[in-house]
C-alpha cells in the first residue's frame, strides 16, 4: 500500500491520472450534451398517446385497444391537415372534453361503467419502435387516457406525426408521417431512430436510452 501511494505522488502519475480523469470528465459531458440535445429535439417532434386500461384481464385489455381505436380515429379526422405538432396539441387541449366522452361512450356501449381521466402533458415514455420507426426512453408530451383503476398495461404510440397505424404486412411507417418527423429533426436525428443497420448509430441510440433511463435527463426546457 506504501509503495502504491509513493508510485501515485510521482509527478508525471499525478499529472497522468488529472489528464485522465479529465478527460473521462470531457468526455461524459460531451456525450451528455449531445444526448440532452438530441432527446429535447425528439421530444419537441411528436404528440404521443398513452391508454392505460383497468386492468390486466382479457376483457379490460381488449376494452382498452377499442377505446384507443376510436380515440385515434377522431384525432386522425381533426388532426388530418395539422403541419405541426404544436397544431395537433393545441387541437387535443380545444377537444379534450371530447376524447373523453369519446372514451366513455365506448366503454358504456361495451357494457362497462368504468370512469375516465383524460390529461395532456409530458410524460415518461419506455423505448418504443413503431414499424421501422424507433423512439428512445424519455419525456414527451402527451394524451394520457386512464380507464378505471388504471392499474393494467399500458398502450403507447404518437399521434402526430401518425404513427399509431403501421402497415402490419411491412412494418414500415408510411412516407408522409415519415416526412413530417424528418422536417422536424435534422439529418442525424433522423437517421438515429430510422436506420439501425449502422452500428456507430445503434452506439449512440444506446446512449439515449441510457441516459433516460438512469434519470439523468430531466423535463425538456420551457
Amino acid at each position: 500500500m506504501t509503495k502504491l501511494l509513493i508510485f501515485f505522488k510521482k509527478p508525471m502519475v499525478k499529472s497522468i491520472s488529472l489528464i485522465s480523469i479529465l478527460l473521462i470528465l470531457y468526455t461524459f459531458l460531451c456525450a451528455f450534451s449531445y444526448v440532452q440535445a438530441v432527446s429535447e429535439d425528439l421530444s419537441n417532434s411528436v404528440f404521443r398517446l398513452h391508454v392505460i386500461a383497468n386492468s390486466d384481464s382479457k376483457q379490460d385489455q381488449d376494452l382498452k385497444y377499442i377505446v384507443r381505436d376510436n380515440l385515434l380515429d377522431y384525432m386522425n379526422t381533426i388532426c388530418k391537415n395539422c403541419t405541426t405538432k404544436e397544431e395537433a396539441i393545441n387541437l387535443a387541449i380545444e377537444n379534450k372534453d371530447v376524447f373523453e366522452q369519446i372514451a366513455l361512450d365506448t366503454i358504456y356501449k361495451q357494457g362497462y361503467n368504468y370512469s375516465v381521466k383524460v390529461n395532456i402533458g409530458e410524460f415518461e415514455f419506455p423505448t418504443k419502435t413503431y414499424g421501422d420507426i424507433s423512439l428512445p426512453a424519455g419525456l414527451y408530451d402527451a394524451l394520457r387516457v386512464e380507464i378505471g383503476e388504471a392499474k393494467g398495461q399500458n398502450w403507447w404510440c404518437v399521434m402526430f406525426p401518425p404513427l399509431c397505424f403501421v402497415d402490419v404486412s411491412s412494418g414500415v411507417v408510411d412516407n408522409s408521417s415519415k416526412e413530417m418527423l424528418q422536417n422536424e429533426l435534422n439529418e442525424e436525428e433522423f437517421t438515429l431512430i430510422s436506420d439501425n443497420s449502422d452500428n456507430s448509430i445503434n452506439f449512440k441510440f444506446k446512449l439515449l436510452e441510457l441516459f433516460s433511463n438512469s434519470g439523468l435527463l430531466t423535463a425538456k426546457n420551457e
